[in-house]
């Protein structure tokens, strides 16, 4: 008899996850039909939001309420749907540059809008009520900056509770007294899920709730979600999933809503290999928590073993744009081998509506421990430094009538010019501007640099790597996207 019992248990267990597969699967491939197209970049502000929030005031599903503004007077809105006694409670961009899960959402209302999935969301609005709460730092959107127009970490403010929005989510917690939280974030593209070469696309963690990281129900079915959602993202960024330390920190937001009693997700967004937008993240998001959601609904999530969380390797900070080893470096008269770390950074327009990149070197020397979203084998290739071409040129228009590849094979990399553009601090061709009176300095590497320099090989220029970005010469392949201009 009770090999009977074990044998239906186990049976159960294999529809039940068929039937989640299959939901999954199906929430995947039918992405592009629910995707709000108009949040098609990662630079979205609260006056792009809000005519979606309009939309949602006038469909009876969905219950609309503001519920109190930002320092700097932005309108925070809860949007609630359901009607089940099972609360869950969703808060994104919390730092006002992580906005990710943020176009997951709207997402995710199309989905609910929609006539497909009828059983599926039948079972969720019948068992769950969801609250959503899109963008609770609009001010640090405006500005694409992580902090709050008081210029803290919001999510360092759970115990004070300076920000007017860290009071909103504080107290909204505690009237809807939710089940399950999902706090929604990003994080850097640089983590890696420990000991590989994987980036930490998705990265998760049930928070502790005091010091001794002790389990009780309330986290056990965080980490029981969690291995659920990993269960998922696995099958669409296999080795991509990292988990966060779970230190106690006593002023995070996360923390303390696990301790005030709501099963608390942290689910943060890294990166993808081309995905500079992170638009295939915020596909992994949509799908993810939708596919948990249908999990709290029906139940299936208290049969999963929290074995699995342990198992998620941790995030580590091991990742570079570009990383290029065992190139030859003179220096003084001596040849070194070396390694250098290159990362790109995003310069924002005085809008914050887009961006140009300033690249870095980060680390150099023996990085073999280390790994790159692009890797370059230059073993036997010398590090040279690059020249200034001679002719002055007088304005943009006159680089129509140069071969800048050419220039490059031999040995240039800054070209002077009269008239620069004005306002202007890059150019889009794989070269750099300088005005009449900019002298350029010898190359000197070093944590911090600007990594402009080229590659020879048997007396032969064959690559340059110009503001960070690596270009074959021969192929002219590359991901490159601007170089710099000097004036002074």
């Amino acid at each position: 008899m009770k090999q009977i019992f074990t044998f239906l248990i186990i049976l159960i267990g294999i529809n039940v996850n068929g039937q989640n597969n299959d939901i999954n699967f199906k929430l995947y491939e039918t992405y592009e039909k629910y995707k709000e197209p108009s949040l098609d970049s990662r630079r979205i502000k609260q006056n792009d939001i809000q005519p979606l929030i309009e939309r949602l005031k006038i469909d009876s599903k969905y219950i609309v309420q503001k519920v109190g503004k930002s320092i700097e007077g932005r309108d925070l809105s809860l949007i609630s749907i359901g009607t089940g006694k099972i609360n869950v409670f969703l808060w994104s961009q919390m730092h006002g540059d992580e906005p990710t899960a943020t176009q997951a959402i709207f997402d995710i209302f199309n989905f609910l809008d929609s006539a497909d999935f009828s059983d599926e969301k039948d079972a969720i609005l019948g068992n769950l009520t969801l609250h959503f709460l899109p963008m609770l730092n609009p001010d640090g959107a405006e500005q694409f900056t992580r902090s709050t127009a008081l210029g803290i970490d919001m999510n360092r403010d759970a115990l004070r509770l300076q920000s007017p929005e860290s009071q909103i989510l504080k107290r909204l917690r505690d009237s809807l007294n939710a089940d399950f939280g999902f706090n929604l974030h990003d994080q850097s593209i640089y983590y890696n899920a420990e000991r590989t070469d994987k980036t930490a696309t998705i990265s998760y963690l049930a928070p502790a709730y005091n010091y001794e990281k002790d389990l009780n129900d309330v986290r056990a079915n965080a980490m029981k979600v969690i291995v659920f959602m990993n269960n998922i993202v696995q099958k669409y960024a296999p080795g991509q999933v990292g988990r966060y330390n779970d230190d106690f920190e006593p002023r995070a937001f996360g923390d303390n809503i696990q301790k005030w009693g709501t099963s608390t997700i942290l689910i943060e967004s890294g990166g993808f290999q081309n995905d500079v937008e992170k638009q295939e993240i915020r596909k992994l998001n949509y799908v993810s928590i939708l596919s948990a959601i249908y999990t709290i609904a029906n139940g299936d999530y208290k049969n999963i073993p929290i074995e699995g969380y342990e198992k998620i390797p941790e995030n580590d900070r091991k990742l570079f744009d570009l990383k290029l080893f065992g190139a030859t470096f003179k220096l003084l008269n001596n040849e070194y081998i070396i390694d250098l770390g290159i990362n790109r950074l995003e310069i924002d327009n005085a809008n914050h509506t887009n961006f140009y990149n300033i690249g870095r070197i980060i680390d150099q020397g023996d990085l073999s421990t280390y790994y790159g979203y692009e890797t370059f084998d230059a073993t036997g290739y010398t590090i040279v430094e690059g020249k200034v071409f001679p002719k002055i040129l007088k304005s943009v228009k006159d680089l129509s009538t140069l071969n800048v590849y050419e220039l490059l094979q031999n040995g240039y990399t800054y070209l002077i010019m009269k008239e620069l553009p004005s306002g202007k601090k890059e150019v889009s061709v794989p070269i750099h501007l300088i005005g009449t009176n900019y002298k350029v300095g010898k190359l000197v590497l070093g944590e911090g640099a600007n990594p402009t320099f080229l590659l020879r090989k048997n007396g032969k220029i064959e690559y340059a790597v110009i503001n960070g970005f690596l270009i074959d010469l021969n192929t002219k392949k590359s991901n490159f996207k601007n170089a710099l201009i000097y004036k002074r």
